[in-house]
């Protein structure tokens, strides 16, 4: 087989959606004849925490290498669950860590990797070195090993390094420090592979020495192994479950669409009667605050954060999705993972997104219902009308031949395939 290196801090026993990307395209990698080694971190202290995750990767033999640890088994000794601190918190804290560390507080790991990395180089040959970004020390230091080895390097960008839609400059030169970084980074970087055309498009504009052709698109997927084994949960009654997964923080807010619902209830409380609202992640406490102020208590299910294979369960469980990105900065670049695992279901989504990626993907599904993000009008609307196709037994189909280009499978044979015209001759 041929090898590749990949360098992802974000990587089980870490859940979340930052994680999943990476971890199916490495569980696919075999499958094309690539031998993936992967150096993640040691010291998996994080939000959420997901063995079913870790067990895929176990399962199908992936070589882990982490940070400082002797054996996998004294590296996830040091994992700890960590709450979640109220967002107002959280930014204050975001905000003084990106202050301080450029390009994020990934730095002292990233040095570490690199170690990791260096001496696993100096005794084996790999054929790329692939690496996730963010964070973005990662693809600094990914840089320093293709140049040391003279490896090609593919860096796979889920969100923009600059321009990022949650980045904070203290001053201007910040703003250029990361710029700086980034462009010597993409300078030595053989491939560019990003998750949408908008961050194609931004990536060209901001740096002109890249060419169309140095950007491979790969949006993110789904694994339809994860839907073919779902066992479906029994429905106690006939009241359509509509179902959230995932964090809500910065200005991804559940406030519109609880106020939304809230209204739907003066209006046709016949009709929200017979709504459940189950909500999958961490809701965090000022949204159970809001959920209380509203009323709403009644209508809603929070399971809290749930491992992969049961989300997925309930995901299949469900008769509609939701999801919502906020109006921000850079919003138009942002098309989460979540939004095609929801593709993966078949179900129909409520797609609360501002113009942008998102929206665009969402409209190719075939089976969603695009509101503003924030227009609580066209959000209870949007759940009136879904909920009258629910009970006429005509809610839309999603477009298959558009999910299938979604498989996870098949975009990792996009990827490997790619990686093969930039093997170096030996």
């Amino acid at each position: 087989m041929f090898k590749v290196l990949v360098i992802a801090y974000y990587f089980p026993p870490m859940g979340l959606s930052g994680v999943q990307r990476t971890v199916k395209f490495i569980k696919y990698m075999k499958k094309y004849n690539w031998e993936p080694t992967v150096i993640t971190t040691s010291q998996p202290g994080y939000f959420s925490h997901d063995n079913s995750l870790l067990k895929e990767v176990e399962d199908f033999n992936i070589r882990v290498i982490r940070t400082d640890a002797k054996n996998s088994d004294t590296a996830l000794s040091n994992k700890k669950t960590r709450n979640i601190p109220p967002e107002f918190m959280r930014r204050f804290f975001s905000r003084v860590s990106k202050t301080f560390f450029i390009p994020d507080n990934k730095v002292a790991w990233a040095n570490k990797a690199y170690s990791a990395a260096k001496e696993l180089l100096e005794k084996e040959e790999f054929d790329i070195i692939c690496v996730s970004i963010p964070p973005f020390s990662s693809f600094t230091l990914a840089a320093k090993l293709s140049k040391e080895f003279d490896i090609s390097l593919f860096v796979d960008y889920r969100d923009l390094w600059t321009g990022n839609q949650f980045a904070f400059n203290l001053t201007p030169y910040h703003r250029v420090l990361h710029k700086r970084m980034e462009y010597k980074a993409l300078k030595v970087a053989d491939k560019v592979v990003t998750i949408n055309r908008k961050i194609k498009e931004r990536l060209l504009s901001t740096f002109q020495f890249l060419t169309f052709e140095d950007i491979l698109i790969l949006p993110h997927g789904f694994d339809e192994e994860d839907f073919s084994s779902a066992v479906p949960i029994p429905k106690a009654n006939n009241k359509m479950r509509l179902t959230y997964t995932g964090l809500f923080y910065e200005n991804i807010t559940p406030k519109y669409f609880l106020q939304a619902f809230k209204k739907l209830t003066y209006e046709r409380p016949d009709i929200a009667e017979n709504i459940e609202l189950h909500f999958i992640g961490h809701l965090r406490k000022e949204n159970k605050r809001l959920i209380d102020k509203l009323n709403l208590q009644a209508y809603v299910k929070d399971y809290g954060y749930l491992e992969h294979k049961e989300t997925i369960r309930r995901i299949v469980s469900s008769d509609v999705l939701w999801m919502m990105i906020g109006r921000g900065k850079s919003s138009d670049s942002i098309s989460t993972g979540k939004l095609f695992e929801y593709f993966g279901s078949r179900k129909p989504v409520i797609a609360c997104v501002p113009d942008g990626a998102a929206k665009i993907a969402a409209q190719e599904y075939g089976a969603a219902f695009v509101t503003e993000p924030d227009d609580i009008e066209q959000i209870k609307n949007a759940i009136l009308k879904v909920h009258s196709m629910y009970r006429a037994g005509s809610l839309p189909q999603a477009n298959e031949d558009f999910v299938q280009k979604h498989r996870i499978d098949v975009l990792t044979e996009q990827l490997t395939k790619s990686f093969q015209f930039y093997m170096k001759a030996v």
